[in-house]
């Protein structure tokens, strides 16, 4: 059976495995959430690559995974390239949806909403420069929206005018256009898309990168041959949730989470 390993700070990267296991249930996915160093956009950045390469280089060894997904962005912008010269086997990453986002826009007013963390980073600069290079992007980085997605999951009440206050300056105008393209650009923030549609000023595409995550896995396994392991067919897989920090169980709000 095809078994894949994902990552993420907290638990934000379930919505990247929520696609992962619909898309193919019969994986044997294990989840990793690193509470421990919630959240990745505190850490320096030498630090953080050497943090994660011994995490996940550790878990290989444990579980023998055929492929790694890291669903966070701000990990993602940082530690591909040294995971992928740590490790053989196949890494997916988690990036903002830029490129789709520059394809999809109408008026040519693009947000991209993420952590300050990934906003910062040359690598998402660069994907602008690369793939929207003629659209108006605005780059809004949120410091608490992903602090807010763990405490909603986790059942807690959210401050409604301070999560209004962190999406507004996605809202843009420009020579009698708006914003009609907001990209995801954290993966806690598809659990949060209903409220976001709930108090933005006019209604906008919201790009989640997850479903395409999901299908650049199930390619990237299919060129392993694990097609007997990654389709609907040969029942379902099993999912093995783990936070990093001792004795924490993420268990009941993963699956709730993922819809189990």
């Amino acid at each position: 059976m095809t078994r894949v390993l994902t990552l993420d700070s907290g638990l934000g990267g379930l919505s990247v495995l929520r696609e992962i296991t619909q898309l193919m249930p019969a994986l044997d996915c294990d989840y990793i959430a690193d509470r421990a160093a919630f959240p990745y956009g505190d850490w320096e950045e030498g630090a953080l690559v050497a943090h994660l390469v011994a995490l996940v280089s550790g878990e290989v060894e444990r579980h023998a995974p055929d492929a790694i997904v890291i669903g966070c962005n701000t990990a993602s912008t940082l530690i591909l390239g040294p995971l992928r010269a740590a490790l053989d086997i196949p890494i997916v990453g988690t990036v903002p949806a830029i490129k789709p986002a520059a394809k999809d826009t109408q008026s040519g007013l693009v947000s991209v909403l993420a952590t300050p963390g990934t906003v910062k980073r040359d690598y998402t600069h660069e994907l602008i420069a690369d793939h929207a290079p003629n659209a108006q992007v605005t780059l809004v980085g949120a410091p608490n929206l992903a602090a807010m997605a763990e405490a909603m999951l986790a059942g807690d009440a959210l401050d409604q005018d301070k999560l209004r206050a962190e999406i507004t300056p996605c809202f843009q105008t420009h020579d009698g256009k708006r914003t009609d393209v907001v990209v995801l650009g954290c993966t806690h923030y598809p659990f949060l898309r209903e409220l976001f549609e709930m108090h933005a000023p006019w209604p906008v595409q919201w790009l989640d990168p997850a479903p395409a995550i999901a299908r650049r896995l199930k390619n990237v396994l299919a060129d392993l041959g694990g097609s007997g392991g990654i389709g609907g067919i040969g029942g379902t897989g099993q999912i093995t949730l783990r936070s990093t920090v001792p004795g924490e169980s993420i268990g009941a709000i993963a699956r709730q989470a993922l819809q189990l």
